[in-house]
């Protein structure tokens, strides 16, 4: 245990900084080359922001473990939508759009039930992990579109880079000097780069170590404890939009975040290193990822916000869940 749990927080300790480091450098040097700003929200944001659960489920399941690798993405879901909305639900209530729910609430949901097709029908396979990929292009060519029209309201992929740069009080580039030039900021998305890839190796190592110290499947650390650490950036970002009123991004942010988890995360996942969806996760946690899904539509749609109650609902509901995924 001793030697599992060092290795756990030290990995998410250097997945948030690296993350953070990445995202920065990545958007200075996008700027630099003169990227819209739109553009670099919809995806330098996107992928940015969802660098820790990427590198965590592309090295458990080149490490040959799939428990973790998809436990972390499903686990994410089910925590993005029942513990972090129920929790910004509970400091304010959560304003919905209706054209984002339109769109990226029902695009959200089908991502959820293609993932659950792809465990059922085989592993997660290169042409999964490509026709997720391809799903991902078309949102955000979509989203793109829409997004530059006159007086559109925000989707979520632009929600998702919105939270994150409000949760940050000197914006993205206050670790970035106006006058630097392009080494500077390249210099720190590398060296993010970096302290992502050793923090998510040193994360799914203490994750493994802790499941054989403790005698539970690794699935269960892996949608607990891994997922609940590599979307502590969602809970942070979430929070902070709540505390300000900022519902519709709140919202916006954790459907954007669950699209990216499935398509962006969980393509990569099955075209670099084809994973095996574990039985476990089959059973019981893949069908709470689709019910979580389906209930944030419901939800959402009754009277187009998420108010503290149902927020107390939803928390109450995670914390069920990990009751019953918890042996003993």
């Amino acid at each position: 245990m001793m030697d599992a749990l060092p290795g756990i927080l030290g990995g998410l300790v250097l997945l948030a900084l690296g993350g953070e480091l990445l995202v920065r450098g990545a958007v200075r040097v996008a700027e630099r080359l003169g990227v819209s700003p739109l553009l670099i929200g919809l995806t330098l944001l996107g992928f940015g922001t969802s660098t820790p659960e990427l590198v965590t489920s592309l090295q458990a399941s080149l490490a040959g473990s799939p428990g973790i690798a998809v436990g972390n993405i499903v686990g994410s879901n089910i925590a993005n939508i029942l513990l972090i909305l129920g929790l910004a639900a509970m400091v304010a209530p959560v304003a919905v759009a209706s054209r984002a729910l339109a769109r990226d609430g029902v695009i959200g949901l089908l991502a959820a039930l293609a993932l659950t097709g792809a465990g059922f029908a085989a592993q997660l396979g290169r042409p999964v992990g490509g026709a997720f990929l391809l799903g991902l292009l078309l949102y955000l060519l979509l989203s793109w579109r829409q997004e530059r029209q006159e007086g559109a309201s925000h989707g979520a992929a632009y929600a998702k880079s919105e939270a994150f740069e409000g949760a940050h009080p000197h914006g993205l580039r206050g670790a970035v000097p106006q006058a630097a030039g392009l080494a500077l900021p390249l210099s720190l998305a590398l060296g993010g780069l970096v302290l992502v890839v050793l923090g998510g190796r040193l994360l799914v190592d203490g994750a493994v170590a802790l499941a054989r110290v403790l005698a539970i499947p690794e699935a269960v650390i892996g949608l607990t404890i891994v997922a609940i650490g590599t979307s502590m950036p969602e809970l942070v970002t979430s929070l902070v939009a709540a505390f300000r009123r900022q519902g519709e991004v709140a919202f916006g942010n954790l459907l954007g975040s669950n699209i990216y988890n499935v398509l962006g995360i969980g393509g990569a996942t099955a075209l670099i290193a084809p994973t095996p969806v574990p039985a476990e996760i089959l059973a019981l946690d893949i069908w709470v990822m689709l019910g979580a899904s389906l209930l944030l539509l419901l939800v959402a749609r009754t009277g187009w916000r998420v108010g503290r109650r149902e927020g107390v609902l939803l928390f109450a509901g995670y914390l069920g869940y990990l009751w019953a995924v918890w042996p003993g």
